[in-house]
């Protein structure tokens, strides 16, 4: 089974939601332990990895400007 690849800047649902009212986390830190801001109330909490893992419901936003194909494909215009 393939593992998910988190980044800095996605935005993801967690199945609980925080007490402000939201369940939408930013990631601001990645590793061993995972930096998350709360959407709602900006909130900083940090998780391992295996627990941010098992609350993650689905990946809301890819990180920013991640929209075309990934880097070191295939050449274009070659002649």
């Amino acid at each position: 089974m393939e593992r998910k690849r988190y980044e800095l800047g996605m935005v993801v649902q967690l199945k609980k939601g925080h007490p402000c009212g939201t369940d939408r986390w930013e990631i601001t830190r990645t590793g061993l332990d995972f930096g998350l801001r709360c959407l709602g109330c900006g909130h900083r909490v940090m998780l391992p990895r295996d627990k941010f893992e098992r609350s993650v419901k689905r990946v809301i936003v890819e990180e920013e400007g991640r929209s075309g194909p990934p880097p070191g494909g295939p050449a274009t215009g070659r002649v």
